[in-house]
């Protein structure tokens, strides 16, 4: 028969459990890295404009710098004439001063010379044949087409806020700053381990009575997607010893731990015991549907968490359970992480009264369909973008009906 789960617990209550373990256990901690690689990472602290964009004043279109009032009363019929008397382009600098009747051909992003204070588009000006003179058929006010020193971005500015998600604009700023490095949140170590007699890589030929294990490559990208680090620690078979040994070295490796599999309450399941002599049971079991073998326990100061060995409990538990508290070592701030989204109920769902009920769905053409197959299904990951959570009270809900998806 064996023994029966410990320390059942309602799925809220595991949740604030788990939430107040990893605040204890896990401070934010940083890392200086390249702004080159800092893409999609979480900035660890304020960070301030040490200069003026534009640096200088510039063009910010081709075609001649000019005074102003040079061009006062031009148009197409009766252009005003300017001679040429140098050209700057993008990277380069003119040592002139502009005087009235004059102009310098420019290119977009150079800097305006001295005494001009406007830009001609190229397209309202003609070069006379033969000559150094420039015809000009549209009369400016001063400073079109300049972009000034400083009016982008002044010294001191705030450019970067703590928490904010390095996305591409954010990290070509900080390339536009001259900025090098970086403190972003460090991301923390999570070790994966799937346990199983049944167990075979990918790259081992099937034998009767195996399986291939489909929870490491799952577990990754769910933690990557989270934004932690992944050290794989691969299959364990349901070993003592062997499963001992891997999860004291993840200790010393990692800041996590999770492993699925060997979570029930069956003769060949070995994690809580392994858990027991290493360091204590937090949570054996919680009234959740899939994911009640759920097991949670410290090692020195190391939380590791055992998932259900079939992959749609396992994947629901990480979400449900794991997802957010990750995010949130990384920085991650809840209204980066929560992606949820309001649905059109497709087809009625019954639920069994008495435990808190996740359900895979799809989603097409803007409503919401149910995946209704047992955990260890496997076709209905490829098909879910989601879930559901239905209340244990809550024996069904009818079609037609809006509820909350959480989305992958």
């Amino acid at each position: 028969m064996g023994t029966e789960f410990l320390n059942i617990v309602e799925s809220n209550d595991a949740k604030k459990i788990i939430e107040s373990f990893f605040n204890q256990l896990y401070a934010l901690e940083s890392e200086n890295i390249p702004v080159k690689n800092s893409y999609n990472r979480i900035a660890f602290q304020d960070i301030y404009s040490e200069i003026e964009l534009p640096l200088f004043d510039k063009a910010i279109m081709d075609g001649y710098a000019i005074k102003a009032e040079d061009s006062f009363g031009a148009s197409g019929n009766k252009p005003k004439v300017l001679k040429c008397i140098d050209s700057i382009g993008a990277g380069s600098n003119s040592e002139k001063t502009l005087k009235n009747g004059e102009c310098i051909e420019i290119s977009t992003g150079a800097p305006i010379p001295k005494g001009a204070d406007a830009v001609v588009m190229v397209e309202y000006s003609e070069k006379i044949e033969d000559s150094n003179d420039i015809a000009i058929f549209k009369s400016l006010a001063p400073n079109i087409n300049i972009a000034k020193k400083g009016s982008d971005i002044k010294k001191g500015e705030l450019i970067l806020r703590k928490g904010n998600i390095l996305n591409p604009v954010k990290v070509g700023l900080l390339s536009a700053e001259g900025i090098e490095n970086l403190d972003v949140f460090k991301k923390p170590k999570v070790s994966i381990i799937s346990t199983g007699n049944e167990l075979l890589n990918q790259s081992e030929k099937l034998k009767p009575g195996k399986i291939y294990d489909i929870n490491t490559n799952l577990i990754k990208g769910a933690v990557l997607s989270s934004g932690g680090k992944v050290n794989i620690k691969g299959i364990v078979n349901d070993n003592y010893n062997k499963l001992k040994n891997m999860i004291e070295e993840s200790v010393q490796e990692s800041d996590i731990i999770i492993c699925s599999g060997g979570t029930s309450a069956g003769v060949g399941d070995i994690l809580k015991k392994v858990i027991d002599e290493l360091g204590e049971i937090i949570i054996h079991g919680i009234s959740i549907k899939p994911g009640k073998p759920t097991l949670v326990g410290r090692i020195k100061y190391k939380l590791i968490i055992g998932l259900p060995g079939n992959p749609v409990s396992a994947i629901l538990i990480y979400y449900i359970l794991i997802d957010l508290n990750i995010k949130a070592m990384t920085g991650s701030s809840e209204k980066n992480t929560i992606k949820r989204k309001q649905y059109k109920l497709a087809k009625r769902i019954h639920s069994a009264k008495g435990r808190m009920e996740y359900h895979l769905v799809e989603i097409k053409d803007n409503e919401i369909y149910p995946i209704i197959k047992d955990s260890g299904a496997i076709a209905s990951l490829s098909f879910s973008d989601g879930y559901i959570k239905i209340p244990k009270f809550v024996e069904m809900i009818d079609a037609e009906e809006i509820v909350e998806v959480n989305l992958f």
